[in-house]
């Protein structure tokens, strides 16, 4: 008899890391031998990204309710790798309704589901946020203490304490702003690259903060680093209880990364005017650089 095929599922498969994850572990296949599902929130899953990872299981699952985990189950299996890149991120939605955003970004029925399994040994890799920190210093530690000052980052830590109090083998990633190209199936989140060449090539000026920093990582590091982890829990089998701070090695503003994009694309660097964070509160603040999406203050200094 030939070796069991391992079984790998990405919650959040349509999102934008969980297409690029989708991606690697295809193209990783024949190496590691995976069977693949995914889960989704939407009615439909994207036919053009099923049909560039296939062979894949869609599954459409409630994250808040765990409708859909007994259909993985039935006809999926226990997994071996779970990575759950499913989160309401976006930190504008999430102080809009906090509520919403807890009971998205805690996964109680993930674990739950995961703990039913008689022998728990499902490796449930978790991605967490550098949002969970205040952004009253740089450099920081995993062992640094928490302070999120916003909803999304406190969705998060209380996600984290849940998991490490529930669940015995995990690794808990704390990603910082990630960036890279779009996916098979266009996500309608709006990513800080393509946004910052959108609004610097009309060729109007555009604010950009020059005192909010982050460590931008790039999308396909993001899934190596997955990648790496699926692997050493795949060969070596043990137990992990990992947290880890995953950020890019430049700690950059706003204003830097805005001018590497016009760099690269030949802009004007004097389209960028450089403001400050502090400026986000007051209501006559209209600038690009605190309206757009992935532009919410964070108040992050990077790691």
């Amino acid at each position: 008899m030939g070796e069991e095929r391992k079984r790998v599922l990405v919650v959040g498969g349509t999102g934008y890391l969980g297409q690029h994850l989708l991606e690697g572990l295809a193209g990783a296949n024949g190496e590691s031998r995976c069977d693949l599902a995914f889960t989704h929130h939407r009615p439909i899953p994207p036919q053009e990204l099923i049909d560039a990872v296939s062979p894949v299981l869609p599954f459409r699952v409630d994250l808040i309710t765990g409708d859909g985990f007994d259909a993985i189950t039935a006809k999926f299996g226990q997994p071996h790798t779970v990575v759950n890149c499913a989160a309401l991120s976006v930190p504008r939605v999430c102080e809009t309704d906090p509520v919403a955003a807890m009971a998205t970004n805690l996964p109680s029925s993930l674990v739950n589901w995961l703990s039913s399994f008689s022998n728990q040994k499902t490796l449930l890799i978790h991605l967490s946020t550098d949002q969970v920190y205040d952004g009253t210093k740089s450099f920081y530690k995993e062992e640094d203490a928490t302070n999120p000052v916003n909803m999304y980052g406190s969705s998060k830590v209380a996600a984290e304490q849940f998991i490490m109090a529930k669940y015995p083998n995990y690794t808990i990633l704390r990603s910082s702003i990630i960036y890279g190209p779009q996916t098979i199936s266009p996500v309608a989140k709006s990513l800080p690259i393509q946004w910052i060449d959108s609004v610097l090539s009309p060729g109007q000026e555009v604010e950009f903060f020059h005192d909010e920093f982050r460590c931008p990582v790039y999308v396909k590091d993001m899934v190596n680093v997955i990648l790496t982890l699926i692997k050493k829990w795949i060969s070596e089998g043990k137990q992990m209880q990992l947290l880890l701070n995953v950020g890019g090695r430049d700690r950059v503003s706003r204003v830097q990364m805005a001018e590497t994009v016009a760099t690269i694309r030949g802009y004007d660097h004097l389209l960028i005017k450089s403001v400050s964070a502090s400026l986000v509160s007051k209501p006559q603040m209209t600038s690009a650089a605190c309206l757009e999406l992935p532009y919410e203050r964070c108040t992050v200094p990077g790691y």
